[in-house]
Order: C-alpha cells, then structure tokens, then sequence
C-alpha cells in the first residue's frame, strides 16, 4: 500500500537562520514560486526586492548573538482555515515577531491596521502565542531607519529591523517557539463567522474549539444542556433565558445547544418509526434567517431544516389547536424582541391575536410529557415597532397559560427581574449570562463604549481610554468626511483578504443619505439579497465588498462583518450635547411607536457593532453633523489619514 500523501505545507520557506542566511536568493524565491504557483509579475518582484534585505538582517543578528542560529525565518506562511498570509514570521528568543513588507516609503493606515490584525489573531487563536509576545514590525522597503510605532505597530526601513529584533529578544530569556509546533495544522483555531460556524455545525456537529472563546461560551452550552436533559427525565416544563451584551455569542450558544450532538439522546421518533432531533432553531429575524439558508444551501445544506422563522413557526402551530410541535426544545432567538399582541395581530392572520411569547408557551405546552423553551436575549437592540415590551411578555404568557405551575423559568439574575413576584418557580443561574465580547476578537468593553457614545452624559475621557486599548488590541475605530476615503481604506485593509466581508450599513430613517450617495432608501434597500450580500466575494455583484448597496439596521442585527463603513445620517445628532431624532423620517400616520427617539439610538448601537475588526463612519460634511463629528472624535475615533502619526518612544 503506498503511503498517505504528505500534507500541504503550511508556508513557502522556513528555515533557521543561518540557512536563510546563506541560501541564494533565487533558491528561496523559488520555493515561494512552488508554494504559491499563481503569484503575478507584481508579487515577484517584491520577493526579489525583499529577501535580499532580509538576508542582511537575519545575518547581522547571527554575527551579533550566536543565540540567533537557532530562531526560525518563515515565509508566506498561510494561516491555516483562512486566505491570508503575513509576509514573514520570525521565532526568536520568547517571541514571535510579524513582518509585514510594503513596497513604498511610507505606510498607510490601511498598512497598519493590516499588520496588527495579523499579530491580534495570532495573540487571540495560536496556540504557539499563548504564552510569549507577538510584536509586528510594518516595513516600508524604500524607507531607513526606525519610524517609530502607533497602537502597538512598529515601522522600521529594512536597515532597522535587527535593532527592534534585539529590542524584542532582550525582553526574555525564554527558548524560541518551536517551528515544529508553530507550523502544525491545529496551532492556529479563529473565531468563525456565525455563517462559518453554522456551516460546521450543518456538517459535522461540532464547532471548533477556540482558545479563550470557549472558555466563555461553553458554560452557557452546558447548562442549558443539563436542563433540557434534567426537563426530560422529570418530565416538566421550563424557560431558559441566556442574555449577552451584542457579540458575545448568544446565538452561537443556541445553535450549539440546538445541533451539536448534545441532545442526540433525547431524540424522538415520527410516526413512521424515523426519529427526528429534539429541537429546533428559530429567529424572528429574517434576514438572519435568510443568510444563514443561503449560506447552508450553497454548501448543499437543507437550510430550512436547520434554522426556521419564528413567524412561519407560530403561524403553523397557532391556526390549529390540535398542532403539536415535533420538537420538545424551541429555541427562540432575541426573544426579547417578540412581537406583541398589536404587532402580532397586524401581522398575522390568526384566530385570536395574542403576544408571540403567548402564542409560544400555549403550544408549547401542547407537546406531551415535557418541553423546554430557550429564549437568548440581547440588550437595547429592539429596532422594530411592536418589540418594545421587552421580557415582561414572557411572564404574562406563562402566568397566562393553561399550566403556569408546571413552569420554571432559569436565568441570570438581570433577566429574571422581569419575573419578580410572579406566581411561577424562578432559578437564577449567572452561567446564563454572556457578559465578555466575542465577535470582535476578544477585546473587551466594546459594548461599553458604544453605550456611552450614544448616552447624553460626558464620558469622553473613559471612552478616550477603552478606544485606546481597543485600537491597541487590534479594534480600529475610524472616522472621515469623506465617503470614497472610507472605500478606499477598506478597499487597501482587505486587499490581501479576499474571505473578508466589508460593507455599507445605514439608519433606514434617514432622509439626506441618498442624495450624497448612499443608497439606504426603502426602495434601494429592499432590492438587496442579503444571503449573497453578507456570503459572495468579490466575484459576486451582489457581493457586499463592491461597497454600493446598502444595508440598513433590519439586515444587519445579528449578523456581522468584518468590517462595517457605517453612513451616519442626520436622523441622531448631537445638539447642545445631547441626542436629536428630530430629523428622522417620520412612522406612518396610526402606526404604534411608543419611543421613536429609543429606536433611533438601538438603530445606531446595532450599526455600531457590526464589525468584527471595526467600524469606519463617514459622517457627512453637513453644518447640522459638526457637533456629531466633534462628539465622536472627543469619545476615541480617529481621523483616518492616509499617513498615520507615528511616535518614537
């Protein structure tokens, strides 16, 4: 039997030192060649133009510390379940050091923020990072001398690279990482997209297991688990409500608890002897809905057996009273965003029009022997007319029901003040609170911020110090007059990225966007196809990188991009510093808004939190967005300049 085939490597050179050193350059430029056969004329002559460079500094650091025989010089190394490639990694003494190459003098922001992607991910997903320092280093090749550093990204010319290297080196005395290790398949484990990790979920029943990121939400996973298996062996009925600050993976959870096996036990059989899963997956999210269908159908998935409307849902089982769910576990995303009675019944043709939490524990309860019903629950981020009750719905519908002492409600102790003198069984539980950002790499107090930008008090120095650290853990927040500048960076950041999706979201309510090129009117909105729009790359049309259709708060709650170029408009501006809804479109005539003012600002703190590396606003060059502009760069966003300020410590 002949071997099994060697696997792919994992970059185009790695070496010791010394041998990096000696080796002709054309000899490693064709091993480059080799691992990335399709590389253009461009491409090339950078190589040609760098490892000559690089070869003179790995030397001087061997002449200078006999130590360095043993560090390790990586090429292209092709970050494993992803498209990119940091130019050159070095394993030195207790650190690891990314050197990002750019044929210029001088680098860009885009550049910067590029390079410190690179050394985020590698600090937040490799396992050969987890205990040494990850410094990165932007080169400008026609540039000499050290540049200095902004957000922890240093720029040297070519000539400076040992020095900061020997900066670096001196700072431990801990062994190099292993190359061995450094380079093995299951080192380096992201955080997936929640399309992403659907797509694992549809095909192998698990998701990945990443470091730190599993730590947060795998607590939340368990419990439920336990009580859904406790509910069926005592054969009642429980609410489970898990609730998370926006990106702490809330729905993640409930896929999990939905499709990874957890449940197989529980599993029931139809009528024609076939079990069938034991829970079911539902959003009242559309577009969510819709992406997340899109996306597993273009895998080959059954998209509509693996996340369904909670509209249709209800619909199904609300028009017959003797309709019984197959399932035993429902779990209803952003539940506190439930329609009420009003919204409900102009929505939807039903015998009777009640709340769509009554309208859930009434059939829920029509399931023999025992039910569970999860609700995950975000925080301010009702947008739509008819979900502005809140929690309260849920306790009405069990005090409500036909059985509410066959009822307990588990949840952490903020949720379950809705429940407070309520005549059923309640268990606090803190493991059902998400309360640490994950969608945005693991930096924390995004949520934080957001909240205090949009808040009428000052809190401009606090806010001035968690940009600070977001930047330098690799969250940008920047902001420009100018649109086409906006396109552009996000353009030049994403250039060597082509998984990453990038886009323009906007408020729906705003009236002067359309006019200065920003397409986030009913009519433009309603013509977008959000699967291909958050999914295709740039082949695609209707691929979300052309950066000319436009989303607004209604397709992208819950879901999340990379990066987002939010179009702030003049329906919520500062004015006398506090907040103004006053220029926003008006609700049509009978139409039942209780705050419009508090939509407007859950509106702005949804768009504030789609991005996963960050947020670039472009805010219009209007007389009435002065203040706005004035507020957001007080409170930590930076003007995004073609040329970035460094500093030289």
């Amino acid at each position: 039997m002949p071997p099994p085939p060697s696997p792919p490597p994992a970059c185009g050179w790695e070496s010791d030192f010394p041998k990096f050193r000696d080796s002709a350059p054309a000899v490693i430029r064709g091993s480059l060649v080799q691992f990335l056969s399709n590389s253009s004329e461009l491409q090339l002559r950078a190589w040609d133009e760098s490892i000559p460079l690089l070869q003179v500094e790995v030397g001087e650091l061997c002449a200078d510390d006999p130590g360095a025989h043993e560090y390790t010089a990586i090429l292209e190394y092709q970050l494993p379940l992803e498209s990119r490639r940091p130019d050159v990694v070095l394993l030195v003494r207790g650190a690891v050091v990314v050197l990002e190459l750019k044929g210029k003098e001088k680098p860009s922001q885009a550049d910067l923020d590029q390079a410190s992607a690179y050394a985020r991910d590698l600090r937040c997903y490799h396992r050969s990072c987890a205990d040494v320092p990850v410094h990165v280093i932007v080169v400008p090749t026609t540039a000499s001398g050290y540049r200095g550093v902004r957000n922890g990204v240093h720029v040297a010319g070519p000539d400076a690279v040992d020095q900061l290297v020997r900066r670096f080196e001196a700072e431990s005395t801990a062994a190099p990482p292993s190359a061995e290790d450094f380079l093995a398949d299951d080192a380096y484990c992201p955080l997936p997209t929640l399309v992403r990790a659907a797509r694992e979920l549809f095909a192998s029943g698990e998701l990945r297991k990443i470091r730190r990121a599993s730590a947060l939400t795998d607590p939340a996973v368990k419990e439920i688990t336990r009580i859904i298996h406790e509910a069926a062996r005592t054969r009642t009925r429980r609410l489970v409500l898990l609730t998370g600050v926006p990106g702490a993976g809330k729905t993640l959870v409930g896929l999990q608890a939905v499709h990874a096996h957890f449940l197989d036990d529980l599993a029931i059989e139809r009528k024609a002897g076939q079990p069938t899963v034991p829970a079911v997956f539902l959003s009242g999210n559309g577009p969510l809905v819709s992406v997340l269908q899109y996306e597993l159908r273009e895998a080959g998935g059954g998209g509509k057996t693996f996340v369904r409307g909670v509209k249709d849902y209800v619909k199904k089982y609300s028009t017959k009273k003797n309709a019984v769910p197959p399932e035993h576990v429902l779990v209803f995303d952003e539940a506190q965003r439930a329609w009420d009675k009003d919204m409900v019944a102009g929505k939807h043709d039903l015998p009777v029009a009640k709340s769509e939490p009554e309208h859930f524990i009434e059939f829920s309860e029509r399931i023999p022997d025992w039910c569970v019903v999860v609700g995950l629950v975000g925080t301010g981020q009702e947008i739509h007319v008819g979900e502005e009750a809140g929690l309260v719905q849920w306790r009405r519908a069990i005090e409500g029901c036909a059985q509410p002492g066959a009822w307990t409600v588990h949840g952490p102790q903020e949720a379950l003040e809705s429940f407070t003198g309520a005549s059923v069984a309640i268990v606090e539980t803190s493991a059902l609170n998400l309360d640490t950002e994950i969608r945005y790499h693991l930096t924390t107090d995004l949520h934080r911020f957001v909240a205090q930008i949009l808040d009428d008090g000052n809190h401009a120095a606090d806010n001035r110090a968690i940009a600070t650290a977001l930047e330098t853990a690799g969250y940008n927040l920047r902001i420009t007059r100018d649109l086409e500048a906006a396109k552009s960076y996000l353009r030049a950041r994403y250039a060597e990225n082509a998984d990453a999706r990038f886009g323009i979201v906007a408020s729906s309510r705003d009236k002067d966007l359309e006019r200065l090129g920003v397409l986030n009117g009913f009519h433009a909105t309603s013509q977008v196809r959000v699967g291909p729009w958050y999914g295709d790359g740039e082949a695609s049309s209707r691929s979300c990188r052309h950066l000319r259709e436009v989303v607004t708060e209604f397709s992208a709650q819950g879901l999340e991009l990379d990066a987002v170029l939010l179009a702030w408009g003049t329906d919520f501006l500062r004015r006398g510093a506090s907040w103004s809804s006053a220029g926003a479109r008006r609700y049509k005539t009978g139409t039942n808004v209780k705050s419009p003012h508090q939509l407007r600002l859950n509106a702005y703190r949804v768009l504030l939190t789609r991005g996963r590396d960050g947020t670039v606003v472009f805010l219009p060059a209007l007389p009435e967005l002065e203040e706005t502009y004035a507020h957001l760069i007080a409170n930590g966003f930076s003007a995004l300049e073609t040329t970035p300020v460094l500093t030289v410590p």
